[in-house]
């Protein structure tokens, strides 16, 4: 392993596949994937899975989650993506070397896919502040009707190989400056971005309590 290029990103030889956000669950009936560069064959890592129990855990706090994010005001969760977007800057170079690593696109590509994450936090950040709602006319006298936007819940996303990180920042910035939560489920061939991912994510949450 390359011990300053992964420590960078908080990956390990033996890494936990599922988290809560707060905390890394490993699980005694969880199966160990074995990732392998497609472009050579090497071993990267390891990763334990989740069992269908630490799911059960994971939608738990999720829903918890969404209680208290739900109530933050729009603009101040668009500052927090506005923070993970600049996390994401911080650690361009690394996330598009392990996306390529671990998933075989050209190093630019892989680049380009953390772009993608920085760009779509930034459409994000401005969204948080359009989250307008339309006045209308109604029949009666003195009265007004209008529409605001609300929350929905949690989002489940579910991502492929070969896009591992890029699909999950559309889907998740959005959500989250409107106000819901995510599940990521990521592909089992390219887990190691994600735990990676996750990371930078929660960092930047912890920063914020």
């Amino acid at each position: 392993m390359e011990l300053p290029f992964y420590h960078a990103l908080g990956i390990q030889e033996e890494n936990n596949g599922c988290s809560t956000g707060q905390k890394w669950i490993r699980s005694k009936k969880n199966k160990i994937l074995d990732i392998q560069s497609p472009i050579d064959g090497k071993h990267i890592a390891s990763v334990h899975t989740c069992t269908n129990e630490d799911y059960v855990e994971v939608r738990k706090q999720a829903l918890r989650a969404f209680e208290i994010w739900r109530n933050v005001p729009a603009p101040r969760r668009g500052e927090i993506v506005r923070q993970i977007g600049l996390k994401l800057r911080q650690n361009k170079e690394a996330l598009g070397r392990l996306v390529t690593l671990e998933m075989g696109k050209s190093l630019q590509e892989g680049y380009g896919e953390i772009q993608e994450m920085i760009d779509i936090c930034d459409f994000a950040v401005g969204l948080s502040r359009q989250l307008y709602g339309f006045t209308t006319h109604s029949e009666r006298p003195e009265h007004r009707m209008y529409d605001q936007y609300h929350p929905i819940g949690i989002v489940g996303i579910i991502t492929s190989f070969n896009f591992p990180v890029a699909v999950y920042a559309w889907n998740t910035m959005i959500a989250a400056v409107c106000g819901d939560v995510c599940i990521w489920k990521p592909s089992s061939k390219t887990p190691l971005t994600a735990i990676a991912t996750q990371k930078i994510v929660a960092e930047v949450l912890k920063e914020n309590k």
